[in-house]
């Protein structure tokens, strides 16, 4: 279950593990953390139907998320839901963990010294010089990044510098690991933008800074990732009395735009992705009909 933010993928997910006997699995990476609920739009326990829930509160908030371990892990509960007879239903928009999951992909070796020199150099520097350092060693993987976004730039040279390898070379390929069927939503653009506003005005309405003063105390600010996560890091700026309450909800509400723009770019090509509309009262009836029939296709032929 994939697309962009604020489209209803929990929902949907829980109906379909409803039907089919299923049990949910994230692929939501600021899910894994725990005690980061209301900021990373997180099914409270009352509400997930009594449907088992997998990769959630993994992780401590001063730890890093890596997509290595989750690819571990994710497979490691769908081998386990599925020897319980269950159908694994995967769901979140956090493309590359979607595919660390489902596709044949090796993840590369890291160095925590290399990756810390490679972001010193970052900060001093700049990102756009580490950008253009990037395009001058891998065309390919700079022009599938945005410019600014530091932490792939840095992850990208690293591997680089590892390997001796293009970063490129290693993107997963299009090739299930088992048989799946994705379900992506969509919806208009100006409709999902309304929603991402509503949802980030509900986020400090059902208390985020609240929760986030809470996080501090467990080391929040250490956490290079939790700390960074959207809304975290707006929520963090406005206890610093650096950004007033309305601006922090419009930069995280314009932050959370353009990661659904970045979210649809990553989906959007994949043809595998069976597209349905999210506004379309029976759009639950669809997903299970596509999946019961894949299903039975796949048992047909062996």
């Amino acid at each position: 279950m994939v697309g962009p933010t604020a489209t209803g993928k929990s929902d949907l997910a829980l109906d379909l593990a409803q039907a089919l006997g299923g049990e949910v699995v994230s692929a939501d990476a600021s899910q894994l953390y725990r005690g980061m609920d209301i900021g990373t739009a997180k099914v409270p326990l009352a509400e997930r139907r009594g449907i088992p829930h997998h990769q959630l509160d993994v992780l401590e908030v001063t730890q890093d998320a890596s997509v290595a371990a989750y690819q571990s892990a994710a497979r490691a509960d769908f081998d386990a839901i599925q020897r319980r007879g269950h159908h694994p239903v995967l769901a979140g928009g956090s493309g590359l963990y979607v595919r660390a999951a489902l596709d044949v992909l090796d993840i590369p070796p890291t160095d925590g010294a290399v990756r810390a020199r490679l972001e010193a150099e970052a900060e001093a520097g700049g990102v756009r010089a580490m950008h253009a350092r990037l395009a001058e060693l891998d065309p390919i993987a700079a022009q599938a990044m945005e410019p600014g976004n530091v932490r792939r730039i840095v992850r990208a040279l690293e591997v680089i510098e590892l390997t001796g390898r293009p970063f490129s070379a290693m993107m997963p390929t299009r090739t299930f690991v088992q048989p799946t069927v994705v379900i992506g939503l969509r919806m208009p653009r100006a409709r999902l933008d309304e929603r991402i506003a509503a949802r980030v005005r509900q986020m400090w309405e059902h208390g985020l800074l609240a929760e986030v003063r809470g996080l501090e105390s467990l080391g929040l600010r250490e956490g290079r990732t939790a700390s960074r996560a959207v809304g975290y890091a707006q929520a963090l700026a406005e206890l610093d009395g650096i950004l007033t309450t309305e601006q922090a909800q419009e930069q995280t509400t314009a932050l959370t735009r353009r990661l659904a723009r970045r979210q649809e770019s990553w989906f959007n090509p994949d043809p595998r992705i069976v597209w349905l509309d999210a506004l379309a009262p029976d759009v639950a009836d669809q997903a299970v009909a596509a999946v019961r029939t894949a299903i039975r296709d796949n048992g047909a032929h062996g």
